[in-house]
């Protein structure tokens, strides 16, 4: 399934100028349709799911400092 940009950022409840920094910067993958740039929905998964994978191991580096 294909987004606009709006509805995109509305998944991930962030404006669209952020949504239009994490297109720019190349974290979340878009296509161009004629005029049109939308994003798949499994790019918005792919996001979320590298950002919680990227900020695991701080939660648990964090939890072991705590336990110390």
């Amino acid at each position: 399934m294909l987004l606009t940009v709006e509805a995109a950022a509305r998944r991930l409840s962030v404006s669209r100028a952020t949504m239009f920094r994490l297109l720019k910067s190349g974290d979340i993958a878009s296509v161009r349709i004629g005029q049109a740039r939308r994003i798949p929905a499994d790019a918005l998964t792919a996001y979320v799911e590298r950002l919680a994978a990227e900020q695991a191991p701080n939660h648990t580096a964090a939890r072991m400092r705590g336990a110390a």
